[in-house]
Formats: structure tokens, C-alpha cells, sequence
């Protein structure tokens, strides 16, 4: 399948942006699923040589966005059977998490989390505002683990749902009860109760995925 559009020949240094660019209009749908994506073609498009090419789709195939087929690289399909074992993974390392969190974080990090519900509530009634503050949430939790490890899986999988159009939160009634769980995960978290906060990620994380699946299932109709 053809990309839909060209994307920017804006480039500024080597490999590193050049994975950066792609990526990006991967993720944007610039490069649609299907899509073959040839060294020489995006060469000409960035205006660099080959070798940065080939590492962006070397980097690039490590994170699961693109795949080898009979006629080389191509982006990656998107499928309901994806998103289901991209949230099986991430319910388990948000889990993780979160108990890891609540065992370890500082009263910095209590700060952080607290200042991050509080950015939740204020950003109601303005979308993108909403999508920002619930990503500074999580990575608020995230940080509060103090484990580089899961930080690294966790914006792995990011990666692969930024791939599907729509945000859970924008699903009726979500934000309100997202909120809600937001409250009583910190609150579990500040409390230092792990297994309290871990089943309380699950549940979340668990919403979150049925709404995932039903905005897919609504594009797909």
C-alpha cells in the first residue's frame, strides 16, 4: 500500500534523525500499514545517503514497526489481535509498575504524582490537553519505580499504540472514570499499599483496553 503522503526532507544530522523522521511518520500514518519502505526511495526523500537509511530501518525493525516480507521492509500491520497483546503485556509492566512505585518513590515523586492528578483535572474539557496530562500521569508513576528496565518496555509498547487512530480518553464517559482511577491509584501509591496500587493499575489498564478494542472496532465498521 502507498504512503499517503510525502513526508518532511527536513534533515539536520545522521542516523539518529533520520530513525527519528521515520519513525514519526510511521507513527503518524504518513507511511500507511503495508507500506514498502525502500533505502533508496527514502534516501532520495531525506536527501541522505543510504547508510543512515538502512540503521533508521534497521532501529526501526528491532521496535516492531516495520517487518521483512517476500519484497523487503514494510510497515507494520495494525489488527485487533495487536492491541490485545500489546495491553496483555502492558497490564502485567503497569502492574509492575505501579507496585514498584508505591515501594519506592520519594516525596519527590509523591509530589510529582500528586501535581500530575491535579494537571488531569484541570485539563478537562480540552482534549489535547487531557492526552498530555494522562501521559504525564503514567510517566509520573513510571519515574516513581525507579526501574529503567520497565521505563524501556513500557515506551517500547507506547510505541506500537500510538500506531491506532483515537485516544481512550475520548471515549464517553472514559476521562471521568479514568479520573477517578487516577485518584485511587495515587492514593494507593502515597499510602505504600503495592498491592493495592498493582490491582488497582490492572483494573485501569484492563478499562483501558476495552475501550481500545471497541474504537477499533468502530474505524473497522
Amino acid at each position: 500500500m502507498p504512503s499517503k503522503a510525502q513526508p518532511s526532507q527536513t534533515m539536520t544530522s545522521p542516523s539518529g534523525s533520520t530513525y527519528t523522521l521515520i519513525r514519526d511518520a510511521v507513527l503518524d500514518g504518513t507511511y500507511e500499514p503495508g507500506a514498502p519502505l525502500v533505502e533508496l526511495v527514502l534516501a532520495k526523500q531525506y536527501g541522505v545517503s543510504r547508510t543512515p537509511i538502512r540503521e533508521a530501518l534497521t532501529r526501526l525493525e528491532q521496535d516492531g514497526l516495520v517487518v521483512r516480507g517476500a519484497r523487503g521492509l514494510v510497515v507494520r500491520e495494525r489488527s485487533p489481535e495487536e492491541i490485545l497483546d500489546i495491553y496483555e503485556a502492558r497490564l502485567v509492566l503497569e502492574a509492575a509498575v505501579v507496585e514498584a512505585a508505591a515501594k519506592r518513590h520519594t516525596q519527590l515523586d509523591r509530589v510529582r504524582i500528586e501535581n500530575a492528578v491535579r494537571g488531569c483535572e484541570a485539563a478537562t474539557g480540552h482534549p489535547e490537553k487531557m492526552v498530555a496530562a494522562n501521559d504525564a500521569f503514567h510517566r509520573a508513576i513510571w519515574l516513581s519505580s525507579h526501574n529503567e528496565a520497565f521505563i524501556g518496555l513500557l515506551e517500547q509498547l507506547r510505541l506500537h499504540l500510538v500506531r491506532y487512530p483515537g485516544t481512550t480518553i475520548s471515549y464517553p464517559g472514559r476521562w471521568e472514570e479514568s479520573l477517578e482511577e487516577h485518584r485511587q491509584i495515587t492514593k494507593a501509591i502515597v499510602d505504600r499499599d503495592s498491592d493495592a496500587a498493582s490491582r488497582l493499575a490492572r483494573e485501569h489498564f484492563e478499562h483501558a483496553r476495552d475501550v481500545r478494542v471497541k474504537l477499533w472496532e468502530n474505524e473497522l465498521s
